[in-house]
C-alpha cells in the first residue's frame, strides 16, 4: 500500500465561501465550448482505473462527474450495471450518442451533483470519478457524498491531476491572471496524497493510491491551445475574462510556454505527460 502520510498546506479560511455562486460559475464553464472534445481524448484514463479497482462483471457502478462518459463506458464494456452522472446536460447527451454507437445499452444518463447525489445509501458497489469530481467546491461535502454511496466492503476509484504535473501547473498559470474563488481549496490537492487520507481514511479499510501519467498528443502547441481555448471550458472562461488586447495575449504566450516547458517532442509536435493521481479506496 502506498504511504499516505505527505503533509499539507492548510486550506485558505477566509471566512465561508459561497459554494453555491462558485458551483453555478463553475457549471457555466464546464457548459461553454465542448468538453468532450478534450475528454474523449482521455479514455485510456477510464481504461486503466477500471482495471486497477478490478471490476467484474455485473457490478452496479456510478461514474460521478462523468464528463462525456470516459469510466462509464469503461465500465459498461465490462459487463457492468453503470449510472453515468453529471450536472451539464450536454455532456450527458454525449455520453449517450457514444454509448448508443457502442450498443452498450446498461447505462442510465442522469443528471446529478456531485456534492448532493440523489441515491439511497450503499447504493453501489463501486463508484468512479476520472478527473470530475476533482473540481466541486466543496470538497468534503463531495468525498461524504462518494462515501455513502457505495456499499461496505465497495470501491471508490478516483483519477485527479497532481499540483505538480502539467493540468495543474496550466491551471496555476490560468490563477495567474484571473484569480480562483476565494475561500475554495484548487482542485489539483485532490491529487496529493495526504489530501485523499483526509478525506477518506476514517471510513476506508484501504487506499491505493499511485502516480500515473496521460500523455497529451497534439499537432503543435498552437494545436494545443486552439483546442483548449475554444473548447475546454475554464480555458474558454479565463480567455473571455480578460481583455483582447493585453490579458489575452499574455495568458496564451504564458500556456504556450508551460506546453514548451513540458513537451518532449523535438519534431513540431506536441508531446506533454501530465502526472495524475489514481486512487483505489475500500470502504469500511
Amino acid at each position: 500500500m502506498t504511504s499516505l502520510s505527505a503533509t499539507l498546506p492548510s486550506p485558505a479560511s477566509a471566512g465561508t465561501p459561497d459554494f453555491a455562486g462558485v458551483k453555478a460559475r463553475q457549471k457555466a464553464a464546464w457548459s461553454s465550448g465542448d468538453y468532450a472534445v478534450v475528454g474523449t481524448t482521455l479514455q485510456i484514463v477510464g481504461e486503466s482505473l477500471c482495471e486497477a479497482i478490478d471490476l467484474r462483471a455485473g457490478e452496479r457502478v456510478l461514474d460521478v462527474a462523468a464528463g462525456n462518459g470516459n469510466a462509464t463506458l469503461a465500465a459498461a464494456r465490462r459487463w457492468c450495471e453503470v449510472c453515468s452522472t453529471d450536472y451539464v446536460p450536454a455532456l450527458l447527451e454525449r455520453g449517450r450518442e457514444r454509448a448508443a454507437a457502442e450498443r452498450l445499452h446498461a447505462i442510465d444518463f442522469r443528471e446529478a451533483d456531485a456534492e448532493a447525489l440523489p441515491f439511497a445509501d450503499g447504493t453501489f458497489d463501486v463508484v468512479l470519478s476520472t478527473f470530475g469530481c476533482m473540481f466541486a467546491p466543496n470538497p468534503r461535502r463531495v468525498a461524504a457524498e462518494l462515501l455513502r454511496v457505495v456499499r461496505p466492503g465497495g470501491r471508490i476509484g478516483l483519477a485527479n491531476w497532481t499540483p505538480e504535473g502539467f493540468i495543474g501547473q496550466m491551471f496555476r498559470t490560468i490563477g495567474r491572471h484571473v484569480a480562483p474563488p476565494a475561500g475554495v481549496e484548487s482542485p489539483a490537492l485532490w491529487g496529493q496524497r495526504g489530501r485523499i487520507a483526509e478525506l477518506f481514511e476514517a471510513q476506508a479499510a484501504r487506499i491505493v493510491a499511485e502516480t500515473r501519467v496521460f500523455t497529451f498528443r497534439y499537432r503543435s502547441p498552437e494545436h494545443f491551445l486552439e483546442v483548449f481555448r475554444g473548447y475546454y471550458g475554464p480555458v474558454l472562461k479565463a480567455f473571455a475574462a480578460l481583455d483582447a488586447a493585453g490579458g489575452q495575449q499574455a495568458l496564451a504566450a504564458d500556456l504556450l510556454a508551460l506546453v514548451e516547458r513540458f513537451n518532449r517532442a523535438d519534431d513540431g509536435t506536441v508531446v506533454v505527460p501530465s502526472d495524475y493521481l489514481e486512487i483505489v479506496v475500500t470502504r469500511a
